[in-house]
Formats: C-alpha cells, sequence, structure tokens
C-alpha cells in the first residue's frame, strides 16, 4: 500500500505535469505560416499527376457530359465521393451521406425552360480543431452540358477542373490533419449541381445550408481554371473576381497568398462594377455574395472551346491548373487559420 501511495503521488506530481509540458511544447510548435513544414508539405501535396488522372476521369466519354441529374453525372459523383473516402474526408456530421438531394420541383421552377430530374450537391467535410463552428466553403460544380446529337460535352475545363481542384485541396487539408496540423476552421468542400442551368446546386444549398449562413466565413469557388483565354495565353495569370466586394482583407490576403506562393498575375478585369459580361453574377460564388458571405471566384477566360464538344482534358494546362490550385489552397489555409475570422467590411451592390 504504501508502495501503491507513492507511485500515485510520483505520477501526479512529477509524470502527468511533464507530460502536460510536453503536449503544450508540442502544440505550440506548429506553425501555420507560409514558411512552416505543414504549409509546405501540404502545398507540395497538390501534383499534376493527381489533378491529371482524376480529370481524365470525370470528364471521359464515359461520364457523357455530366448533365444535371444525369446518369453521367451520377456516376461521376460516385467517383469523387470514393476518392474522398479513400483520402478518409468524411460528409458533415449532420448528414448521413455525402449528398445533398436537389429536389427537381426546386431546379424546374428555376431552370432555364429546362425539365430536369432530381439531382445532388455533393459535401465533404473537415472539422476544425479550434474553431470547428466556423466554417470555410470551396466550392465547384461538377455539372456540364451533356450530350448534343449523339456527340459528348466533357467540360474538361468547365468544371472538371474546378472539380479536381477541389478534391485536391481537400487532400491537401487532409494531409496536414494527419501530420497533426489541421485546419482550425471547419472545411467544406462543396460540389454543386445544376449551374448550368442558372447556379441551381447552390442556390439550392445557400437556401438549405448544413451551417447556418452566419458560420460560413468565405466562399473561394472555382470555375474553370485550366486553359487560357486568347489575350493571355502564354501568361502566368488567373482572373480573381469578386474578392474586394464583401471583405478588404480577403482580397488583401489572396494576395499575399499569391506572393507567397505561386506569384502569378492576379487579372481583375472582370472585378469591375461596369463589366459587360457580368461574371460576378455567373458562378456559385454569388449565391454565397447574396448573403453577404465574402467571395472570391477564380477563372481563366473564356477560351475557343467553351461549351463545345472540343473541351477536353488532353488540352489542359496542367501546370497553369497546379498553380491555380495551389493558390486557392494557400489561400484557404490563411483563411482557416488566422487567429481573427474575416471582416465584412463592403455590401453587396452590383
Amino acid at each position: 500500500m504504501l508502495f501503491l501511495n507513492f507511485t500515485k503521488l510520483f505520477m501526479k506530481n512529477i509524470l502527468i505535469p511533464l507530460f502536460s509540458a510536453v503536449l503544450l511544447t508540442s502544440c505550440a510548435s506548429v506553425n501555420y505560416s507560409y514558411e512552416g513544414k505543414a504549409f509546405k508539405n501540404s502545398l507540395q501535396s497538390i501534383t499534376q499527376d493527381d489533378l491529371k488522372k482524376n480529370l481524365y476521369v470525370i470528364a471521359s466519354d464515359e461520364m457523357e457530359g455530366r448533365n444535371t441529374g444525369s446518369a453521367g453525372q451520377k456516376k461521376a459523383g460516385e467517383y469523387i465521393i470514393q476518392q474522398y473516402r479513400e483520402m478518409g474526408v468524411s460528409h458533415p456530421k449532420p448528414m448521413s451521406s455525402y449528398y445533398q438531394n436537389v429536389p427537381a420541383e426546386f431546379m424546374n421552377a428555376k431552370s432555364r425552360g429546362k425539365s430536369l430530374p432530381d439531382s445532388e450537391n455533393i459535401l465533404a467535410f473537415i472539422e476544425g480543431s479550434e474553431k470547428p463552428d466556423e466554417i470555410i466553403v470551396i466550392s465547384a460544380h461538377y455539372d456540364h452540358v451533356g450530350t448534343q446529337n449523339g456527340v459528348v460535352y466533357n467540360g474538361a475545363d468547365d468544371d472538371g477542373s474546378g472539380t479536381v481542384a477541389v478534391m485536391e485541396i481537400a487532400e491537401a487539408f487532409q494531409k496536414a490533419k494527419k501530420a497533426g496540423h489541421g485546419p482550425k476552421r471547419s472545411m467544406l468542400f462543396l460540389h454543386v449541381t445544376g449551374e448550368e442551368h442558372g447556379l441551381l446546386g447552390s442556390d439550392y444549398y445557400s437556401q438549405n445550408p448544413v451551417f447556418p449562413l452566419a458560420n460560413t466565413v468565405s466562399n473561394l469557388n472555382i470555375d474553370m481554371i485550366g486553359r487560357c483565354d486568347p489575350e493571355n495565353c502564354g501568361k502566368d495569370y488567373v482572373y480573381v473576381i469578386g474578392s474586394a466586394m464583401l471583405s478588404t482583407e480577403l482580397k488583401a490576403i489572396n494576395e499575399a497568398a499569391n506572393n507567397k506562393t505561386a506569384k502569378m498575375l492576379l487579372n481583375y478585369k472582370y472585378d469591375q462594377p461596369n463589366d459587360p459580361q457580368r461574371l460576378y453574377y455567373r458562378s456559385d460564388h454569388y449565391n454565397f455574395a447574396k448573403h453577404n458571405i465574402p467571395v472570391a471566384f477564380f477563372f481563366d477566360g473564356i477560351h475557343e472551346d467553351y461549351h463545345k464538344p472540343t473541351d477536353d482534358a488532353d488540352k489542359i494546362d496542367y501546370q497553369a491548373l497546379q498553380k491555380r490550385t495551389q493558390l486557392v489552397f494557400a489561400t484557404a489555409w490563411e483563411l482557416a487559420n488566422r487567429k481573427d475570422r474575416i471582416v465584412v467590411d463592403g455590401k453587396n451592390d452590383r
């Protein structure tokens, strides 16, 4: 009994404080800066080979152009989910699966004269370690325009490129988590349906959010980042749209991330209020922006194969796709791990 009491006393007074000190030292040593190993290792995990492997599947003839609610789109969705399962990234806890059903009734009330079947958004999720109720959303649409006159429109750039970028960003965050450097805020990887028929899947999510929109810190939306447009081919660039509309901090964070990593030309041509293309309104980020959630939309421009059957995986610039994906990841890393949530100091007045 005396020996037992001595052992308990030793454990309480010496070993437990010692273990706690080691644990605290270990936690304190995690460096979330762009110079830290945690970030660098995750950034380097975003590779051209992985992006290419997934895109050649997503944009294959087997997926039949991924028209909203079609068998081909559902097959693409199954592939996306399988990749998340293999990387160990699950769906949000409030959901019973990765699927958020988007009813045909909702879509047909808003679609552009089309009769659409039920379809699904796909949601994958990594819970934050310190601020789990604050959510960063990384989005891309995984639908395209299907087949026309027996010809498959594969949509490799639109938006196969964004789809595989979101998957690769998720894997990078998951690698950091496995190494003990998981994001402090939660990450929602949102693959939306029905974009080609009027931003329908993102509209449905914004009206039926799995997490309160008040808890959504920012949306980084990726729609076409694998090609170049005629005025920029040969340049190392990406269009960034809307990053300063609702938060001046978001634009500054994205520019700092670019300076530390990709070092591309950030082109703000379509970020002007008088932009005749009105691209700020034309992809899924807008359904977050209209709820005063800061957004940034990453885009490569309108190229010769846009919405044509020649938008194929063999025409993608995989080096550009990698660098643009890494930029979005670096921006998301700062949003997820910075001390304070970014401010909303603008208004959606367009």
